[in-house]
């Protein structure tokens, strides 16, 4: 199994949007694909599942040793895609430790996630690297770092990086898949720019070639609780996260 992390540095640069997608890319391709909701404030599952509130889910697999796996996973209409919600918020949740940490449960999850034959594990992180989104990053085996194109933003991203190479000590095997620039709108120069602005201070190996646009499908896709691609005039957009896909792939080696 593969576990991928979705990790930001502050919300609202369409981190669970690119989450959901990637996860339906990894399904329709035929692998058996999870997609973690690791974010407390459970966007994930708001966004495929309305009960997701209520469901039992990654929190309290973390913190209650009674709870199994295989009790968490949430089927939707893809035989190949499942989600795991984030479940009820506890000490984990607030950045409290146990004592001897928690990353041995978390290593249980992702064990016992590969017992069931998963063969992709998409995480879908809170922002900010501490906390339940540190200990992600050091079982993981990849991550990947959304920032829109806008030039705010574009000018903490090298301050990111660094910090995720330095992730690199607690996780050797961490990849670093790189940047995906989301919410472009090429019609405006300023995002344009900020996209030319980010390829020209990063290696452009750490800047995937693919760039998801700002499209009001999405809104429309969650309003549903499905993927963006599975909707009327979302061929386009499923064609990206396809694109995307195929670039991690080819980045992990492992699967192609």
């Amino acid at each position: 199994m593969i576990t991928i992390a979705i990790s930001s540095q502050k919300g609202g640069v369409g981190k669970t949007t690119l989450a959901i997608n990637l996860a339906h890319s990894f399904a329709r391709s035929g692998r058996r694909t999870v997609l973690v909701d690791a974010d407390p404030q459970g966007s994930v599952g708001l966004s495929l599942t309305r009960q997701s509130r209520v469901l039992s889910g990654f929190y309290d697999f973390i913190e209650e040793t009674t709870v199994r796996v295989s009790e968490l996973i949430v089927p939707t209409r893809m035989e190949t895609l499942s989600l795991i919600p984030a479940g009820q918020a506890g000490a984990y949740d607030l950045g409290e430790s146990a004592p001897g940490g928690f990353l041995p449960r978390l290593r249980t999850f992702t064990g016992k996630l590969s017992d069931e034959d998963v063969e992709v594990c998409l995480i879908d992180t809170a922002a900010g690297l501490f906390g339940a989104t540190s200990d992600v990053l050091s079982i993981a085996d990849a991550v990947m770092v959304p920032q829109q194109a806008e030039p705010l933003g574009i000018r903490s991203v090298p301050k990111m990086l660094e910090a995720l190479t330095r992730m690199k000590a607690a996780n050797p095997q961490l990849l670093i898949l790189g940047v995906v620039l989301t919410m472009m709108q090429t019609r405006l120069a300023e995002s344009r720019d900020a996209g030319q602005a980010l390829r020209a201070i990063l290696p452009p190996e750490m800047v995937m070639r693919t760039v998801v646009p700002r499209d009001d499908l999405f809104i429309k896709a969650s309003a549903r609780g499905l993927p963006a691609g599975v909707m009327d005039g979302g061929a386009p957009v499923q064609a990206i996260f396809d694109q995307l896909r195929d670039e991690i792939e080819n980045k992990l080696g492992v699967l192609t």
